[in-house]
């Protein structure tokens, strides 16, 4: 069974740092390639906003995201981060760590960038 534990969350102030981790488990890590999305409560759907290959290493990001926000993974550990920098409130969002090809999503994990 796929599962996907997001962790990492919480609040911070705005100019802050935090790291997202997404604990995989349930099928061969190495072989997907995986993304984060964040969802806020006004939007009807969810905004991708880093993408990374399986064992390449290419990512792509959104452009509200790019040059604060670094995805990677570490395929022995089989996990998934997400370190986010220079936080602004408008990054307040719930965050989730998805597998594309397999339809997998995990729970979400809140934050919350305010003073």
């Amino acid at each position: 069974q796929v599962q996907l534990v997001e962790s990492g969350g919480g609040w911070v102030q705005p100019g802050g740092s935090l790291t997202l981790s997404c604990a995989a488990s349930g099928f061969n890590f190495e072989d997907y390639n995986m993304k984060w999305l964040r969802q806020t409560p006004d939007q009807e759907r969810e905004e991708e906003i880093a993408w990374i290959a399986s064992t390449e290493p290419v990512t792509t990001y959104a452009e509200s995201v790019k040059g604060r926000f670094f995805i990677s993974r570490d395929n022995i550990k089989r996990t998934l981060y997400l370190q986010m920098n220079s936080l602004k409130p408008e990054d307040t969002a719930v965050y989730f760590c998805d597998v594309p090809s397999l339809s997998a999503r995990g729970h979400g994990i809140q934050v919350t960038v305010s003073s």
